[in-house]
């Protein structure tokens, strides 16, 4: 029998896909929820679901070792904000945060990965188990016009730096001028709060340079669609091979009827 797939799972559709697949592939997966987070009904899709307090990295670390978990993925959103609530963490995680120079995305999720690795648990790549969903390089629905495009290519350049500083992957841009940036509140917030300001604009979302697969990947989605629909986006272009588009299919379709252009672009000099 196959060993054991440990999975962190957040909120959203990212673990049940990860573990769909891994359950087609013969794989059984033992997963941690998060209190507030994680979708109660993941406990279908695994062999074993345990709910966790965020930040009690000693627990599950053990519940894994119990388990002969040697391989893990973190999958699902989890609110950034939360690093703000201190109630529920372990003594290892209060060490953790105690060396780190900043709170940075993947300052976080990096340690967390190597005082997992410590005790014998190697986090793999997010999209290990997804890489049928990664966006092409392609006009996946509708194509830009000349506007649209000189706007994507702009956004790219905002939202790359913007994600080299480990800020926020996604930037609002219409005409050439920015209308929202995204931090700590994440991308739907972002979209939202460009759609106060004016419709019809375009939203980039890009990899990290240098991103690091095990967390943090770009995801697309029908919350993003919701967010796009209620702020009356024209575009979303997303960085092609670093993308994940969940249900990609469904989202197409829901894309097409919101007559929303979706691009997948490759990460060239703009």
């Amino acid at each position: 029998m196959a060993l054991p797939l440990g999975l962190i799972a957040g909120n959203g559709r990212f673990p049940f896909l990860v573990a769909e697949e891994a359950r087609r592939l013969g794989r059984p997966v033992v997963a941690t929820a998060i209190e507030g987070e994680t979708d109660p009904a993941l406990s279908e899709c695994v062999a074993q679901l345990h709910w966790m307090k965020l930040g009690q990295i000693k627990k599950t670390i053990a519940l894994f070792n119990e388990a002969g978990v040697t391989d893990a993925v973190m999958a699902g959103q989890v609110k950034h904000v939360s690093i703000f609530d201190l109630r529920h963490l372990d003594l290892t995680a209060v060490k953790l945060l105690a060396t780190l120079p900043n709170k940075k995305t993947d300052t976080l999720l990096g340690a967390v990965a190597d005082e997992f690795a410590r005790h014998g648990i190697r986090f793999q790549s997010s999209i290990a188990y997804l890489s049928h969903l990664l966006a092409p390089a392609a006009c996946l629905v509708g194509k830009p016009t000349k506007d649209q495009e000189r706007d994507i290519a702009f956004g790219w350049t905002i939202a790359k730096a913007l994600a080299g500083l480990d800020l926020g992957q996604t930037v609002c841009v219409k005409d050439q001028a920015v209308l929202a940036v995204e931090a700590i509140e994440g991308t739907d917030a972002c979209i939202r709060r460009a759609g106060e300001f004016v419709s019809g604009f375009t939203v980039v979302k890009v990899a990290k340079p240098g991103q690091d697969l095990r967390f943090d990947v770009p995801v697309v989605g029908s919350r993003t669609l919701e967010s796009l629909k209620t702020a009356r986006a024209a575009v979303l272009a997303v960085q092609a091979g670093k993308t994940l588009l969940f249900d990609k299919d469904v989202f197409i379709e829901e894309a097409q009827s919101m007559n929303l252009v979706v691009v997948g672009r490759e990460d060239l000099p703009c």
